[in-house]
């Protein structure tokens, strides 16, 4: 605040230019003290919900249910709205309706002997909820989420007064009105979709949206729609945005994960990616070879056709061959990569099919190798280059692709620091002495925030320089490095055993061992001085981690360094709930402080529906606020603040003439 009585403020020749730009906005001293009013009331508003969610790994179904119903927090309204006044199974029914409108309502139209009887009662519980989860938002940020359809009866029906007797027939009125034009579903579908909308005011997703699971397309596209965003970039999510640059290695990568998983549904059929080519590649070279360690991963009930199973085996080894050669070919470019020792394919004998690894021999699993020339194995066979080619044109023209990377631009980042929290996915590589690893990129070595920031400029550059091909060639080259690379704080583990995967049969040469951050994180000193190098106070401040699944049937506990560290994959891929024992930790930090949710494995949409089979979320609390956190204590209110500051210097000037109002 500006002390009117004190010496002038200093107002320079820039700030003239500002303020003069700021005076068309607020032209008079009315217009300009009314915002600063409105600005010091926000300020003492109830902080709005953030909702942490990391590694869905395309677990489309799961992610959606997860995003309706906010981790709990609408089921939690609603018990606190409610309480004993209602029964359990009525406040299931009330959130399931809220979660699925439109399929629910179909349900109960079904059901009820009284349907308007049940419209009035519900569209009353409803209008409670969203009064509820509205009361922390001012009038102007609750009529921008309304739907247009019913922004007038919500904003009535949301801000009436329950103690305005004259009013009450008129609200009665509305909802009579609602239900005899029908319009109640429409009505029920916009109010359940307004309380999901403003049940979480900011969303943060710690990466690898991408693989494994079917519906990663289908999470991008909610996610474009979503009002308040950030995302930490996960190494899966790197991958793709790689091959989205036009990374062959990438690419190549992406085309196996997606055969591995069986999920080329989302490459074919969510980004139109022609994988004709490279089926057809295949079955001429593997046709008569069986690829045992190529088989898709996938539950024996869905393998309805082995042909179309074989046929992805030979997909798979035929894709997997190509990225090891060019792999090869970028890692001999990048000697400051330090990954010489994954050159494989040259230390094969390929008479007698063993292979030396870390100084072991091992013998191959399979001996079929039709492409690879003995005397330059990394050399990529005519055909090989020309579906390399066909396949590295159709990832760079598929508009769909092309869309969701930008989007993961635009709202992402190597790290996000957010309300005093330091949000990543992987790690801060860390050697054994506890000394943080440097990574040599431009000629200098980075470590530690410095890294982070640096390999996040020339990623963009990878993707978006379009003049200049060697630095779009050492952008979408670091970001392969940084899906799988040694010391790439996004992968955090000594290699990335893909070959060991595939061709050995020995359970200790396929361990790829983690950075030892992942034990020292246990360690409160270690995470403070994480936190001071990237400038956070290390007394108010969290990290908060994805990447590494939480085994909790282990005994592993997902609050590390005394609660200076939380870890919030505990499983959202169903390809880890063997090893982690749930489906998923999400972190919920409200006005009252923080809460950590572990969440049961999801059964499907259909009994989420039918049966109001909710996911079961165990919820703890991690830390609680000795007074209720306002928008003044968070990042948003530190721009408020600043806002107010100009405002007053712009009041200042109006009042000694430096700048007049219009009249």
């Amino acid at each position: 605040m500006i002390d009117k009585n004190s010496a002038s403020p200093l107002i320079d020749d820039s700030s003239i230019v500002y303020l003069e730009l700021l005076s068309k906005l607020y032209p008079r001293i009315d217009s300009a003290s009314t915002e600063i009013i409105n600005l010091q009331a926000i300020l003492n508003l109830p902080k709005g919900t953030e909702h942490f969610i990391s590694d869905i790994h395309g677990e489309n179904e799961a992610f959606d249910h997860v995003m309706k119903n906010a981790s709990g927090v609408i089921k939690r309204k609603i018990n606190e709205i409610f309480g004993n006044s209602i029964r359990e199974y009525e406040k299931r029914k009330l959130a399931t309706l809220i979660y699925y409108p439109e399929q629910k309502l179909d349900m109960i139209a079904k059901e009820e002997d009284n349907l308007e009887d049940w419209y009035k009662i519900t569209l009353l519980r409803l209008i409670q909820v969203s009064k509820s989860v509205s009361s922390k938002y001012t009038r102007s940020k609750v009529r921008k989420a309304l739907p247009k359809d019913f922004s007038y009866i919500l904003e009535e029906l949301i801000h009436e007064d329950g103690y305005q007797k004259n009013k009450q027939e008129y609200y009665d009125k509305i909802i009579e009105t609602i239900i005899q034009l029908g319009r109640a579903n429409a009505f029920i579908i916009a109010i359940s979709k307004l309380i999901q909308r403003l049940a979480v005011d900011r969303l943060h997703i710690l990466g690898d949206i991408y693989d494994r699971g079917p519906g990663a397309d289908y999470i991008m596209d909610e996610l474009s729609k979503y009002h308040s965003l950030d995302i930490q970039w996960g190494n899966h999510d790197i991958l793709w945005m790689g091959a989205a640059s036009g990374s062959e290695a990438c690419i190549c990568n992406v085309i196996r994960n997606s055969c591995k998983y069986n999920n080329l549904r989302v490459l074919e059929d969510g980004y139109g990616i022609n994988l004709i080519p490279l089926a057809t590649f295949a079955l001429e070279l593997y046709k008569n070879n069986y690829c045992e360690s190529f088989i898709p991963v996938v539950d024996e009930q869905f393998m309805k056709d082995k042909k179309e199973y074989d046929m992805i085996a030979a997909m798979h080894k035929a894709i997997t061959i190509i990225q090891f050669k060019l792999e090869g070919k970028l890692i001999h470019d990048h000697p400051e990569y330090q990954m010489d020792h994954r050159r494989l394919l040259d230390k094969i004998d390929y008479q007698n099919y063993s292979v030396i690894i870390e100084g072991n021999q091992y013998q191959l699993l399979d001996n079929y190798f039709p492409t690879i020339q003995k005397e330059d194995p990394y050399k990529l066979t005519v055909e090989e280059e020309e579906l390399v080619e066909k396949l590295k044109t159709t990832f760079l023209n598929s508009n769909k692709l092309q869309e969701h990377i930008r989007l993961l631009l635009a709202k992402g980042s190597m790290y996000t620091i957010y309300n005093s929290n330091l949000l990543y996915h992987g790690c801060i590589p860390i050697d054994e002495e506890g000394n943080f690893i440097k990574l040599k990129l431009d000629d200098r070595e980075y470590n530690d925030k410095e890294l982070f920031d640096q390999a996040e400029r020339i990623l963009r550059e990878g993707y978006f320089e379009r003049r200049d091909p060697v630095k779009k060639k050492q952008g979408i080259d670091l970001m392969w490095y940084l899906w799988c690379g040694c010391n790439s704080p996004l992968y955090g583990k000594k290699k990335m055993a893909t070959f060991e995967q595939y061709f050995i049969d020995n359970k200790e040469i396929k361990k790829e061992g983690e950075n030892c951050y992942f034990q020292r994180r246990e360690s409160e000193e270690m995470c403070s001085c994480i936190l001071k190098r990237f400038g956070l106070d290390p007394t108010k401040s969290h990290i908060i981690n994805g990447h590494v699944p939480v085994k909790v049937v282990e005994g592993e506990n997902p609050i590390k360094a005394n609660g200076k560290l939380l870890v919030i994959d505990g499983g959202f891929a169903k390809a880890y709930q063997k090893v982690t024992g749930i489906a998923g930790y999400t972190l919920i930090y409200n006005s009252y402080g923080l809460l950590l949710a572990s969440h049961e494995p999801f059964e499907n949409k259909q009994k989420a529906i039918e049966e109001e089979k909710d996911i079961l979320t165990t919820t703890v609390v991690l830390e609680q606020a000795v007074t209720r956190i306002r928008v003044g204590d968070t990042d948003v209110g530190k721009e408020l603040k600043k806002q107010i500051e100009k405002l007053e210097l712009l009041l200042y000037c109006y009042e000694k003439g430096i700048i007049n109002e219009v009249i």
